[in-house]
C-alpha cells in the first residue's frame, strides 16, 4: 500500500498519569494559538480525553482503536480527520507498550506516525535515561523520536538528567515543564470531567499553551511530524459521501448524555440518518418526527435529580419504548431506562422505568474492558451471528433483570469464553452497558437506520 505524507505524531507516556494529557491539551492550544489547524485524536477507547481535547483545540477528536475499530476503520477515521488539517496530534494511552493491540504503540506503527514520549523525571536523574532506553530497544520499529521532559525540579536536575539521555539514548529532548507547572486537572469517580462541563477554562488554557511555546521546540517538533507516513486509502470514506436522508434518528446530548463515539454519528450519517440532538435534562419532549433514538452514556447518576424532575421527557421516552419503535441505550442511556438511579446520599430517584430495574451506585468500579459481542437472535443492528466490538467502564449494577426480559447478546470479555449474555431487550428497546462502536461492523449502522426507516418492518416490535 502506498504511504501518504500527513504531518503528524503521538503522545506516548511511560505509565498512566505521566502527563500526557495536560502536555496533549498544552499542544493542540500553543499550535492553535500558532495559527495551525490541528486534529486531535485519542488512542483507546476512552470518551474523556477527546471532550477537553476539542475545548484545547475546538475540532471534534476521533478515537483509534485497533483492537475495537478494526484496523481498516482506524486508518479511514484517522485519514479522513487527517486530510482536513495541517497537522494531526494522538493522545496515548497508559504505558507506551500497555494494551497489546490497542497500545499506542501498534497504533503508531499501524499509521506510520512518529512518537514523542512523555518522560515523567520526579525521583529519579540518570536512571531516566535507562527507562527510555528501554523505549528504544523494545521495538526499534515504534522507537520514540523524542521526548519531553515533565515534573523537573530544577535546573540542576534537567542537566543531569538531559546529561545521562544524551549520552545513551537517540531520541531528541525536545524540551521540560517544570514540577511547579500552574496546572490542574479536574477528576471524579469515573476520570475526569467532561469538555461539556467546561471544566478547563480559556485563560488556563491560554496559560498552558504560553507555557508550551515557552518551554518546548515547537519548530522541531512539526518537523519531526511531517516525517510522518501514513497508509494510503484505496477508497473513499463513507462518512464522505452525500446521501438521502432515510430517517430522523434523536440522539440525546447534553452534560449527564456526552459519551459517543464520533465514528458511530458519522456512520449513521452515512447510512441515511438525519441525527437530531435533545437534551433529557433541558428539554420536556422529544424532538418531533423521530424514527428512531439512541441514548448514549455519560453521567447520568450526577444529574439524577434533574432527570428524575424532567416528568415530560420521561413520559415522552417511555411512550417512545411501549410504541415498539427502535431505542438503543447505553451504559449511562441504559441506566436513565430503569425504574430509578440509586445512590447513598439520594436514595434511589426514579427515571424511565422501561426495564423493571434499578441501577445501584458502587463505592468500587463495577466493570471495565474490552468486550466482544455475538447476536444470538436479530435485532435493529443485524442477525443472529453477528459480531460486535466495545468497551465497558461503569460505577453502577442493576438488579437482576427478569427472565421476561430478553438477552440478545452473547458476551466474551476477553477469556476465550462466553461469560454473560446481556443486551436486554424489551419491544423494540436494546439496552446493557456496553459501549459498542459502529466501525468493527459498519453494517450495525446500516441495519440500525434500516430499522428506523417510516414504514420499515424492522421499525415495529420485533
Amino acid at each position: 500500500m502506498d504511504a501518504d505524507r500527513r504531518s503528524a505524531f503521538l503522545i506516548a507516556g511511560t505509565s498512566s498519569g505521566s502527563g500526557k494529557t495536560t502536555i496533549t491539551l498544552g499542544l493542540l492550544a500553543a499550535l492553535r494559538m500558532l495559527g495551525h489547524t490541528v486534529q486531535p485524536f485519542k488512542c483507546g477507547p476512552d470518551f474523556i480525553d477527546p471532550g477537553l481535547h476539542r475545548l484545547a483545540c475546538g475540532r471534534i477528536s476521533r478515537n483509534l482503536d485497533l483492537w475495537m475499530m478494526g484496523a481498516e476503520q482506524v486508518r479511514e477515521t484517522f485519514a479522513a480527520g487527517a486530510a482536513e488539517a495541517e497537522i494531526s496530534v494522538i493522545e496515548g494511552v497508559m504505558g507506551m507498550f500497555d494494551g497489546q493491540l490497542s497500545s499506542s504503540a501498534a497504533l503508531a506503527k499501524g499509521l506510520g506516525v512518529p512518537v514523542v514520549l512523555i518522560l515523567d523525571v520526579r525521583s529519579a536523574a540518570e536512571s531516566v535515561a535507562a527507562v527510555l532506553k528501554g523505549f528504544e530497544t523494545l521495538d526499534p520499529e515504534v522507537a520514540p523520536v523524542a521526548v519531553i521532559l515533565n515534573r523537573v525540579a530544577s535546573p540542576r536536575h534537567l542537566e543531569l538528567v538531559s546529561g545521562a539521555i544524551r549520552a545513551h539514548c537517540r531520541a531528541e529532548i525536545l524540551g521540560h515543564l517544570p514540577q511547579s507547572l500552574d496546572f490542574a486537572m479536574p477528576a471524579r469517580h469515573l476520570g475526569l470531567f467532561t469538555g461539556e462541563e467546561q471544566p478547563i477554562s480559556p485563560e488556563a488554557l491560554a496559560r498552558l499553551a504560553e507555557t508550551i511555546q515557552a518551554q518546548i521546540n515547537l519548530e522541531r517538533l512539526l518537523e519531526l511530524a511531517a516525517t510522518a507516513t501514513v497508509p494510503a486509502l484505496d477508497h473513499a470514506p463513507a462518512r464522505q459521501a452525500s446521501v438521502v436522508v432515510q430517517a430522523r434518528i434523536g440522539v440525546a446530548r447534553d452534560r449527564a448524555f456526552c459519551f459517543y463515539y464520533e465514528d458511530n454519528l458519522d456512520l449513521l450519517r452515512a447510512a441515511g440518518a438525519e441525527l437530531v440532538f435533545f437534551s433529557p435534562l433541558a428539554d420536556d419532549q422529544l424532538p418531533e418526527g423521530l424514527d428512531g433514538l439512541y441514548l448514549g452514556g455519560g453521567y447520568p447518576e450526577l444529574y439524577a435529580r434533574e432527570l428524575s424532575s424532567n416528568l415530560g421527557m420521561r413520559q415522552a421516552v417511555y411512550d417512545w419504548g411501549e410504541s415498539g419503535r427502535p431505542l438503543y441505550a447505553e451504559c449511562g442511556g441504559f441506566m436513565y431506562l430503569t425504574e430509578g438511579i440509586a445512590g447513598d446520599d439520594v436514595g434511589v430517584l426514579p427515571m424511565v422505568g422501561v426495564f423493571p430495574v434499578t441501577a445501584r451506585m458502587q463505592k468500587k468500579r463495577a466493570s471495565l474492558g474490552y468486550r466482544e459481542v455475538r447476536l444470538e437472535q436479530d435485532c435493529f443492528f443485524g442477525p443472529a451471528g453477528s459480531l460486535f466490538r466495545g468497551h465497558e467502564f461503569h460505577y453502577s449494577v442493576i438488579d437482576e433483570m427478569p427472565v421476561q426480559i430478553e438477552r440478545i447478546y452473547a458476551v466474551n470479555r476477553g477469556v476465550h469464553r462466553i461469560d454473560s449474555r446481556e443486551g436486554y431487550r424489551y419491544n423494540n428497546v436494546l439496552g446493557g452497558y456496553l459501549h459498542l462502536h459502529f466501525g468493527f461492523n459498519p453494517r450495525m449502522a446500516v441495519e440500525f437506520v434500516r430499522a428506523c426507516r417510516p414504514g420499515s418492518p424492522l421499525g415495529e416490535e420485533q
